[in-house]
């Protein structure tokens, strides 16, 4: 496993990106259309569209590449999987409207993602973090793999 990225992203309206080759376009019901889950959207070619429940300030995101496969830890609240098709392009995280991407080494080719997400509801409570330490997080798991239908865990 490596760690890509741990830190935290500055969130508006409950959401930050994965771009993999496609930039965010305003969409978001392009995102989520025919999934079974509305936590992680990934119908759009090279983008992920990940929510949060917390509406504006800091949240807590680790993305990790594995080698493959990695076993499901049920600490987390949510978690969900869908299949990533990066291309080329540099895959980056991005925060709510901004234009300084957060590069992630990550090759091109089929991966499959697992989203994890902890204290949503208590974050969709307070709705906005002003303070130093988030109230939720989350997880983004990358691992080699043929694409395969959305899931819940």
């Amino acid at each position: 496993m490596t760690t890509l990225f741990s830190g935290l992203l500055d969130v508006q309206y409950g959401q930050f990106y994965l771009e993999a080759g496609t930039r965010f376009d305003g969409e978001m019901a392009r995102c989520f259309k025919g999934q079974s889950n509305g936590l992680l959207g990934a119908r759009v070619p090279g983008l992920l569209f990940a929510t949060t429940g917390l509406h504006t300030g800091i949240v807590g995101v680790t993305v990790l590449l594995e080698v493959s496969e990695p076993p499901i830890d049920d600490s987390w609240d949510e978690i969900v999987e869908i299949s990533l098709q990066a291309s080329r392009r540099e895959v980056a995280l991005l925060e709510w409207a901004s234009d300084d991407p957060i590069p992630l080494a990550v090759m091109a080719g089929p991966y499959r993602v697992r989203f994890s997400a902890r204290a949503m509801d208590k974050a969709t409570e307070a709705d906005t973090n002003e303070g130093p330490e988030p109230i939720d997080t989350y997880q983004i798991a990358l691992w080699p793999a043929a694409p395969a239908p959305d899931v819940s865990a």
